[in-house]
């Protein structure tokens, strides 16, 4: 396979579950906006939802203050926004216009549609309604385009790579919402294990679709050491951090076995997986649940850049 074709799959699917992962930000935080002023409501929602999506830099170059439209237009249209929801589709289809032919019809048909669909959200002023159906669409294109991959592509390289894109993505985002929440949400009025901070940690198992998985497990009420293991460690849970890394780990070596050759990349995924396997949740609140997750985000970017190095150039 041609390196930029690899390329091409491989951010495909990483703006596509961006994407998602900025609609289900926008999604919680207008829970927490939501919840009575009796609770605690500082106005830190709206900032945190800027934060968790890695453009606390940025915002305040277009907007003064983060409210529920500055953050809603900032997230989701925003051509200054390069991480907008808008320009994540549009990226991605973009790249896969480029390798059409590595895509089967179903994947293409999903991406494509969308971009169509979203012209006609893109421009208009949007009410919480509107805002709140623009949501449901871009979480559905996700599940449709990452279940035809799923149930259509060939196992071979292309899959490899796209499924790659996936879980270095979701790695990130998962890492970057459980950080929010511990070093920026709570208000330092507000106590730990109080009502505003079990209905935040809600929300965040309802940001990553895993309250119901949640109970399953552990049978008790929301603990927020239990939702940074469900999260971190249990690779039951489709989005930990353990669970990506065993299928970045899988997919590696997939590829490796495939190419006759293994490199930098597997060994770091490898080594990132056993540090998963062998730590415990009360070891990493003991040294620092934000310095476990700030090392974590630049491991991951560093594995991006060494798969970018060994294969997408």
């Amino acid at each position: 396979m041609l390196s930029r074709t690899a390329d091409s799959l491989y951010w495909v699917s990483r703006y596509v579950e961006r994407a998602e992962y900025l609609a289900r930000i926008l999604e919680a935080t207008t829970r927490l906006s939501n919840l009575p002023s009796s609770y605690g409501g500082a106005a830190s929602e709206w900032i945190s939802a800027v934060k968790t999506a890695g453009c606390g830099e940025i915002f305040p170059q277009h907007h003064d203050s983060a409210t529920e439209s500055s953050v809603h237009h900032f997230l989701c249209f925003s051509p200054d926004n390069p991480s907008s929801i808008r320009n994540c589709i549009e990226v991605a289809r973009s790249n896969a216009r480029a390798v059409r032919t590595a895509l089967t019809s179903e994947m293409w048909d999903a991406l494509n549609g969308a971009w169509l669909e979203l012209k006609k959200y893109d421009g208009k002023k949007l009410t919480r309604d509107d805002y709140g159906r623009f949501i449901e669409f871009v979480k559905a294109l996700s599940l449709t385009f990452d279940g035809s991959a799923y149930r259509t592509m060939l196992r071979s390289d292309a899959y490899w790579f796209s499924r790659l894109g996936v879980y270095v993505e979701r790695a990130d985002n998962t890492a970057r919402i459980l950080d929010v929440k511990y070093h920026v949400l709570l208000p330092e009025t507000e106590k730990v294990g109080g009502s505003l901070d079990y209905f935040q940690w809600t929300t965040i198992l309802r940001e990553v679709s895993a309250l119901t998985a949640y109970h399953w497990v552990y049978r008790e009420s929301i603990k927020p050491w239990l939702v940074a293991d469900l999260l971190i460690f249990n690779r039951q849970m489709p989005r930990s951090l353990a669970s990506c890394y065993e299928n970045i780990s899988r997919f590696l070596d997939a590829i490796g076995d495939s190419y006759s050759r293994q490199g930098p990349a597997q060994r770091m995924a490898r080594k990132t997986l056993s540090t998963l396997a062998n730590r415990k949740i009360t070891d990493i609140y003991d040294h620092g649940l934000h310095e476990f997750i700030t090392d974590f985000i630049n491991d991951n970017n560093r594995l991006g850049s060494t798969i970018s190095e060994q294969y997408l150039i």
